[in-house]
């Protein structure tokens, strides 16, 4: 499957593109290319998280499965005083995203590779993010919010987006299940589209 934009080398031939797009109110510009996710421009289930993440100026945040950085290079546009990391499995993709960066005047990132958040360490975030590779499975999308639960800091919240039709409803439960029912909200609901947070609680 090294066609696929969940690979770590995409065997695809390079087909580059490059256009600019309001977020947020901000215009960006970004370069993408064949063997990433969304190649051809900002996908409608990551506009739609975008709109409504809620990212503090001081907020330490990190984007799961970047891509060529459309969710994270914004949020980095937002946290001005804190800090983005951004990770993906595609090297492909993260190079993308570090020409981006570049592109837009965009420093306040960190971009590495990481299967998932295995190359993480010990790191925590007040605010995790993830648009999340559906077609690679629900294992590996679990495994994600599980590991966004470990690394999120107390009073943190995890973002995602997700289709009804691709796993919501499973994935609302697996979150239910993290961070505890009265702990996660279902924030929009947007032509199949469905954003969450989950908020991890301050220990008692």
């Amino acid at each position: 499957m090294a066609g696929h934009y969940y690979s770590k080398r995409p065997d695809v031939e390079h087909n580059r593109k490059k256009w600019t797009v309001s977020l947020r109110g901000m215009q960006l510009a970004f370069v993408s290319d064949a063997g990433v996710f969304s190649k051809g421009g900002v996908d409608y289930g990551s506009r739609v998280l975008i709109d409504c993440m809620d990212i503090p100026e001081d907020a330490t945040v990190l984007d799961v499965g970047c891509g060529y950085g459309p969710i994270g290079l914004t949020a980095a546009k937002l946290a001005k005083r804190g800090r983005v990391t951004m990770v993906d499995v595609n090297e492909r993709a993260l190079d993308l995203a570090r020409e981006n960066a570049l592109l837009n005047g965009v420093h306040n990132v960190t971009i590495q590779e990481s299967d998932g958040l295995n190359a993480l360490g010990s790191e925590h975030y007040s605010v995790i993010l993830t648009n999340p590779p559906i077609r690679a499975g629900k294992e590996v999308v679990h495994r994600i919010f599980e590991q966004s639960y470990e690394h999120l800091a107390d009073g943190g919240s995890l973002w995602i987006v997700i289709q009804k039709k691709q796993g919501a409803p499973s994935a609302e439960a697996k979150l239910q299940q993290l961070f505890g029912e009265d702990n996660v909200e279902l924030v929009v609901k947007d032509k199949g589209y469905r954003i969450y947070q989950a908020k991890k609680s301050f220990p008692s």
